[in-house]
């Protein structure tokens, strides 16, 4: 098979929502119907050998929540999918934002009875920023829910975007008897069931069958016309090029826990969802049908497989063919890497691959070379744009409770670090340990994992501290006599730059105003 064929044969997309919307639940679901999994877990339960194939996480399958995205890739209808389950919890929010510069669209779910909810807003605006092709998915219909017209307006009031219905329902909750795809014109009778996939649906190219009536019943039937009727006349037809372009998004309803409503979201999905897009550097536009390779690394995670201490950084291929074995240019590094250790995942579980394409996200082993945002290529410098930095908005000074640990300790901030879903900050005076994040939880799942994966024991103490800050100057003579006025407040991050330590905003704006000759930065890029 060709490099075009590779590339065409390819969805990659994120699930996002907001938290206990679903999203996890959807995922396990796309999975059991792509054949990757054989049965589903139950997503509330605690148990280890019943916790979600997605949630693979020792803190995720204790708390029931995502907090750190999953890479899965399986084959459904000769297609290779790529998906990403995302944390929907906005103390997480960091992760999920950069895992959406690696994806080419998104499938959102919304919860009937909740509807659009706050995270929900903040992660539809960044999908807008880069256009992202967005398919809703109206979860939970097995509970009594909002009326779905105003779970439609609601979208486009609040998401900015147009919508339109490709499924309808016929009923919520008790009464709930299936939907209708508006696409396919096919009825899907609903039959509860958790762990069942369930097939049974039955075409109807005219509504006024009295077939209908005798499968759903002659009012359900009649509230049946009358809706699609309705929506025929209400909404434009569906456009996929301006689904494409991320200005309409088809919405589809179903209950992700009971199986049902997800296949005819899946099968529409692989057939109108982007292929592997281009990609921008800042050098130029790159093309995935280039025959040169290229990728970016948007996720590290440390301990994958806690018995070997692992590291992985996690690649999206955007140009050409990646290669096992075959060295390549570490455009921010001093000399060419290779990897023998090249993997594609389904969850926690992995297999070792020989090459990858446009597309696809593969595992890279990985001793500390690489960070978030660092380039591969076949020779080219590319350096690729859009992978967001966060400035941390709280801060807490790691307090060692043993000090016969102080090694584990010291690895174990060092490579959860370099994570990205926080950042360290050492003081030049006393040595002092801070770490920032922009999410209050994110202390709890350090504090966890540096006991479970590093046997190192901390608590956090609060600091009044307003913002971090990365200090350069044109003139190196002032900015070391900035460091030495003010080493109190002077700290370096985990790459050794100098970092100013605001206490409030006030003082932070007076001491701008004092030194004009220094530059604050409130991200380490500047």
């Amino acid at each position: 098979m060709n490099l075009t064929q590779e590339i065409n044969k390819r969805r990659t997309f994120a699930i996002i929502a907001h938290p206990d919307a679903g999203k996890t639940t959807l995922t396990e679901k796309l999975l059991l119907f792509g054949g990757a999994i054989q049965t589903a877990g139950a997503v509330k339960s605690n148990k280890i050998d019943t916790a979600t194939k997605s949630d693979w996480m020792e803190i995720e399958k204790q708390r029931g929540i995502s907090v750190a995205t999953s890479v899965m890739g399986f084959e459904y209808q000769n297609m290779k999918i790529n998906l990403l389950d995302t944390p929907g919890h906005q103390d997480f929010a960091e992760d999920t934002y950069r895992t959406l510069t690696a994806v080419d669209s998104v499938i959102m779910v919304i919860d009937c009875v909740k509807g659009v909810e706050i995270q929900t807003e903040k992660l539809m605006e960044v999908c807008r920023m880069r256009n992202t092709p967005v398919i809703c998915f109206i979860n939970k219909l097995d509970r009594e829910g909002r009326d779905p017209y105003d779970l439609l307006d609601e979208v486009e009031e609040k998401l900015n975007i147009s919508v339109r219905p490709l499924t309808w329902p016929i009923g919520m909750g008790k009464s709930f008897k299936g939907v209708y795809n508006l696409y396919d014109q096919q009825l899907n009778l609903f039959t509860p069931s958790q762990r069942q996939l369930s097939d049974d649906r039955q075409t109807f190219k005219n509504l006024d069958d009295s077939k209908l009536d005798d499968l759903i019943g002659g009012n359900n039937a009649d509230q049946l016309r009358e809706d699609v009727e309705l929506i025929e006349g209400v909404y434009p037809e569906f456009d996929v090029n301006e689904y494409l372009e991320g200005k309409v998004a088809p919405v589809f309803f179903g209950s992700a826990v009971n199986n049902f409503g997800v296949n005819e979201m899946l099968d529409t999905f692989i057939r109108i969802a982007p292929k592997p897009k281009s990609r921008n550097t800042e050098e130029r536009e790159v093309l995935p049908e280039e025959k040169n390779f290229s990728g970016f690394v948007f996720k590290i995670h440390a301990n994958m497989d806690p018995n070997h201490r692992n590291r992985i950084a996690f690649m999206r291929i955007c140009s050409g063919t990646f290669e096992r074995n075959k060295p390549y240019n570490h455009v921010l590094g001093s000399k060419p890497l290779r990897f023998s250790n090249v993997t594609q995942f389904m969850a926690q579980d992995k297999e070792i691959i020989d090459q990858a394409y446009p597309g696809d996200i593969v595992g890279l082993y990985d001793t500390g070379n690489l960070k978030i945002g660092d380039s591969l290529t076949d020779g080219e410098d590319l350096k690729f744009v859009g992978i967001p930095s966060f400035s941390p908005e709280i801060f807490r000074e790691v307090i060692n409770k043993d000090a016969m640990k102080t090694k584990q300790l010291e690895k174990g901030l060092k490579q959860l670090m370099e994570e990205g879903v926080a950042q360290l900050f050492t003081f030049d005076i006393g040595s002092r340990k801070v770490v920032g994040t922009v999410g209050q939880l994110q202390f709890e799942v350090i504090q966890f994992r540096l006991k479970n994966e590093y046997n190192a024991t901390v608590d956090f103490r609060p600091m009044n501290l307003y913002k971090a800050c990365w200090i350069s100057s044109k003139d190196k003579a002032q900015l070391e006599e900035f460091a030495r006025s003010k080493s109190r407040h002077i700290a370096k991050d985990r790459d050794g730059k100098l970092v100013f330590m605001a206490e409030s905003k006030a003082w932070l704006q007076m001491v701008q105003d004092n030194y004009p000759e220094i530059d604050f930065h409130f991200t380490s890029e500047g």
